[in-house]
């Protein structure tokens, strides 16, 4: 199940991956349980960070300067990508992200199957679900939450521990979202969506 992954993770100017971009990405390639690539790079970016984007993820405007441009970030990882299971925690927001940048800049999509942990997490787990709450429940060193490399690798952890406590192979393409605020904007259209709520411990 795990033999040919790409975990993956963006930060972003904003919430919409129609009108916001990508400042940050990373990922790594695992094969047969170990990561054999690694990719990171800053994205130019023309506009300014809100205040609370950079209070967010420690990103500010001087720090994209020297970045990669949009379109050969987004070729790079596409290539490292390749044919691979792509994993990520709240998938429906990186996956967005990716389909509106490739459609932008290469004018198609992808049709990788995927995992979220976030979903997993959901199913399993009492509230709270963030990436660095559950690294914290399987003993995972999380330092740096909310930049990309970091979250990346704490994800990457994350959905091997899950996979040892009980296989993922049930959640591949599954896509769960909080009935309060109903389904994404968009996801991919070979994603199994369903409405689920969080569950708090008494």
């Amino acid at each position: 199940m795990l033999s040919n992954v790409t975990v993956f993770d963006f930060e972003t100017t904003g919430l919409s991956p129609q009108r916001d971009q990508v400042i940050e990405m990373a990922a790594i390639r695992c094969i047969d349980g170990e990561v054999v690539s690694e990719f990171r790079t800053m994205i130019q970016f023309e506009g300014k960070l809100t205040a609370k984007i950079t209070e967010i993820t420690g990103i500010t405007d001087s720090m994209l300067v020297g970045g990669m441009d949009e379109e050969t970030a987004f070729r790079v990882l596409n290539r490292m990508i390749g044919d691979s299971l792509l994993v990520a925690h709240n998938a429906a927001f990186d996956l967005s992200f990716l389909h509106f940048a490739l459609q932008r800049l290469a004018g198609r999509t992808f049709i990788n199957p995927f995992i979220d942990t976030l979903t997993i997490s959901r199913d399993r787990h009492f509230y709270p679900h963030k990436l660095e709450n559950m690294c914290d429940r399987y003993g995972i060193e999380l330092t740096g939450a909310h930049r990309a490399l970091n979250d990346v690798y704490g994800c990457w952890e994350l959905l091997k521990g899950m996979h040892v406590e009980r296989p993922v192979d049930d959640y591949l393409n599954r896509l769960g979202y909080l009935n309060k605020y109903g389904p994404p904007a968009w996801s991919p259209p070979h994603a199994r969506l369903y409405g689920t709520e969080n569950r708090y411990q008494n």
